[in-house]
């Protein structure tokens, strides 16, 4: 039977989450919110319209909800030529790949966006499919995102794992009934992703890879 890998994009495979703290954050501050950017890391991984209602919470003005979303998008598209991957992104997912498992990507880039991350991780051959949150009614941590990657994979929740980097990432697996691996390269304490739904933790996709006979991805 065939198997699936869904992977997480921004934090999991390329090294982003801090950016898009900063680009967050001052978004928030030319539109005079004052927000932590302890608070905007841990919100990092919704989608924009629930991560400025995350932050702001409902006394805020929701008409400019799409104002704060682009302005975060115009300044994190300055980033674009520059994105990195994280150690040994590509080489994971052309390992799983050539071991049989079905690589999608579920994430909340599209666009210009997820076309930048896809070259910084460079494994283009080895991904199946992109389950985008405009594909779906709910970000996560609804499970959408998850069971729109396996509808694309063809594949059954328990012939499936999914890695990601935040609690959002670990809630949306779990809701979606998969194995949930998490990593720690987005900055989330192991001891939250584990509380969230996290079958084992991983530093990094690097991490991950020296692992993999031992891991959910064996």
């Amino acid at each position: 039977m065939e198997r699936a890998a869904v992977f997480d994009v921004d934090g999991t495979l390329a090294d982003t989450n801090h950016l898009h703290v900063t680009c967050w954050w001052e978004a928030l501050r030319q539109a005079g919110h004052r927000v932590s950017m302890h608070d905007v890391h841990r919100a990092v991984g919704l989608p924009s319209a629930d991560l400025v209602a995350h932050l702001l919470g409902g006394d805020r003005d929701p008409d400019r909800d799409a104002e704060l979303s682009a302005a975060h998008k115009a300044l994190y598209g300055q980033y674009f030529d520059r994105l990195a991957p994280l150690p040994d992104a590509g080489p994971l997912l052309k390992r799983l790949h050539r071991d049989g498992w079905t690589v999608v990507l579920a994430t909340s880039a599209g666009g210009a966006e997820l076309g930048a991350l896809r070259r910084a991780i460079d494994a283009d051959e080895a991904i199946t499919a992109t389950a985008s949150a405009d594909d779906v009614e709910q970000g996560k941590p609804a499970p959408d995102p998850v069971e729109h990657a396996l509808e694309l994979a063809g594949v059954p929740a328990e012939r499936a794992v999914f890695v990601g980097d935040t609690v959002w990432d670990m809630r949306a697996g779990s809701r979606a009934g998969v194995r949930c691996v998490g990593v720690l390269c987005g900055g989330i304490p192991r001891a939250d992703l584990v509380e969230a739904g996290a079958d084992v933790v991983y530093d990094d996709p690097s991490r991950l890879l020296a692992s993999l006979s031992d891991s959910p991805l064996a």
